[in-house]
């Protein structure tokens, strides 16, 4: 089963309605959409208090009603993730690579922490310690990233293609866990097809649909960042990412605007 917890599912809803609501959710509200995934509101209040310490909530009153507004770095967290989690891309081995060399001085050990947090984030597989790889279509938002978080001057950014001693496919099952990767689309694809059938023969209500969206969302949120868009051609030939993919795109057009009906309906009352 995908990890989905109420702090997750939070910040989905707040992805999804909160934006397009001058960046602002009732309490209220979050507590009663929450109920529909099965969340009680303890157990919401919990989570909210949790995203609200690790600021990624600003508490704000508007028409005296007690509500959270997303800060400013969990919104441009958000316009990131938005590119990468509905406009993925699988790239060819001509496209080639991004490469990025580190060296840290142990002084500033915690950048070092930091900037192998930020390159596992985005999907960049290990070559060595100080030297990382990913897809060359990641090249914009790594270099983005990285100056946004002050970690330009600790790195060298190259573009690359892989060249000798080995084929690509070895070298691309030895920098990143293909198995962990598979195994998150397999869990996917056994959690949510279900879903699409259930949908097929239901009655179509917006409130099922928004029970299954918001959920399905937050397990795929993670999946473009752990498969950064690898060429098929150097991937296992059972690998269950493009089935992943047309799922979701599938879920995606079938529950969206249903699911937001609900939960516009629900953040209006």
């Amino acid at each position: 089963m995908p990890d989905v917890t109420p702090r997750r599912l939070i910040l989905t809803l707040y992805g999804l309605y909160a934006r397009d609501e001058h960046n602002w959710l009732s309490v209220r509200s979050v507590v009663k959409l929450m109920e529909d995934l099965g969340i009680d509101s303890p157990g919401v209040r919990s989570s909210i208090s949790r995203l609200k310490r690790r600021g990624v909530l600003d508490p704000m009153k508007v028409d005296a009603a007690a509500g959270y507004s997303l800060s400013d770095e969990a919104l441009e967290v958000l316009r990131e993730g938005d590119v990468r989690i509905f406009g993925p891309k699988r790239t060819t081995e001509a496209d080639g690579l991004v490469m990025v060399a580190f060296s840290v001085p142990e002084s500033e050990r915690e950048r070092r922490h930091q900037l192998r947090t930020v390159l596992s984030g985005l999907g960049f597989g290990t070559v060595s310690p100080g030297l990382w790889v990913a897809p060359s279509v990641l090249y914009d938002e790594t270099v983005r990233i990285l100056e946004n978080r002050g970690l330009a001057p600790y790195v060298e950014v190259f573009r690359a293609t892989y060249e000798n001693f080995g084929t690509f496919g070895d070298r691309v099952a030895s920098w990143w866990d293909l198995n962990s990767i598979q195994a998150a689309y397999v869990d996917f694809l056994a959690t949510f097809e279900p879903v699409k059938t259930s949908w097929k023969s239901s009655s179509k209500d917006p409130r099922h649909a928004f029970a299954s969206y918001v959920p399905m969302l937050t397990a795929w949120r993670r999946l473009p960042y752990l498969d950064p868009g690898l060429p098929l051609s150097v991937l296992p030939a059972d690998w269950s990412g493009s089935r992943a993919s047309e799922l979701f795109a599938d879920l995606e057009a079938l529950l969206k605007q249903p699911a937001r009906e609900h939960a516009l309906r629900v953040i209006h009352a």
